[in-house]
């Protein structure tokens, strides 16, 4: 994964909802296949299979009319859900630096045949391909989003948690917040009511590791490492209106 490209491109993404809808040629799409085998994980030991499909294999009216999609699957364990997110944010960004479009798809589904060929569950899908529209934003004003302040409790580790706050998320929720110790950095994500959290929980989980892939590049981009701790915070209680998903330590 080339870092520094993936660093530049994460402060000029957008979303991309217009496609050319003919097919990739066969070479870009064997490499983004190649890229998607080395996607880095954020909690190992989580089995997830991710399958370029064409917009036949998707039974959905949801869906963005795309060209291509990436269709998500991952064993059900504690944190695949923003394990996802982390995974897939990389190729969003492989894509966009590369000069394709993507879009996350929330409420989209794989044609049935796709899904029972898969012994792991189905999180989300991804549509991409050549975009008809501007492919990147012009300034960073374009940027919709919460301010610093709003997504941290001290002023520390700004740099990198400007990375997070740009960084897309379904409806635009923003559920992220962090709490600053030393070198480490609690990662909490907003708390629903019940009826909100029956459809937006799971996608305000993903959002969480979409925040913390822009995290990872921001800090690999200073020269800093990361480690990603998950449910290793018995003696932090999270902030009124947050639950905790783990914690990141900054070397």
């Amino acid at each position: 994964m080339d870092n520094s490209k993936f660093y530049e491109t994460m402060y000029k993404r957008k979303s991309i909802r217009k496609y050319d809808m003919s097919p990739l040629d066969d070479r870009t799409l064997s490499d983004i296949k190649s890229f998607i085998s080395n996607l880095n994980p954020l909690v190992s030991g989580i089995k997830t299979d991710l399958q370029v499909i064409s917009q036949n294999d998707v039974k959905s009216f949801m869906s963005i009319k795309a060209p291509h999609y990436v269709v998500v699957f991952s064993e059900n364990k504690d944190g695949y859900l923003t394990n996802v997110g982390f995974m897939l944010q990389q190729l969003d960004l492989y894509l966009s630096a590369n000069g394709l479009g993507a879009c996350w798809q929330g409420m989209a589904k794989p044609a049935k045949e796709i899904v029972s060929k898969s012994e792991l569950e189905f999180v989300i899908m991804l549509a991409f391909g050549k975009p008809t529209e501007s492919l990147y934003r012009s300034d960073r004003s374009e940027f919709k989003r919460n301010s610093i302040e709003a997504i941290r409790d001290k002023a520390d580790f700004d740099e990198l948690l400007e990375a997070v706050r740009i960084a897309p998320s379904a409806t635009n929720s923003q559920p992220w917040h962090f709490d600053i110790e030393g070198n480490k950095l609690y990662a909490n994500c907003i708390k629903l009511n019940p009826i909100k959290a029956l459809i937006m929980e799971k996608m305000n989980k993903i959002d969480m590791g979409i925040g913390l892939c822009h995290l990872s590049i921001a800090a690999k981009h200073s020269g800093k490492e990361v480690k990603f701790l998950l449910n290793e915070t018995a003696t932090y209680t999270a902030p009124k209106g947050y639950f905790n998903i783990g914690n990141v330590e900054i070397d």
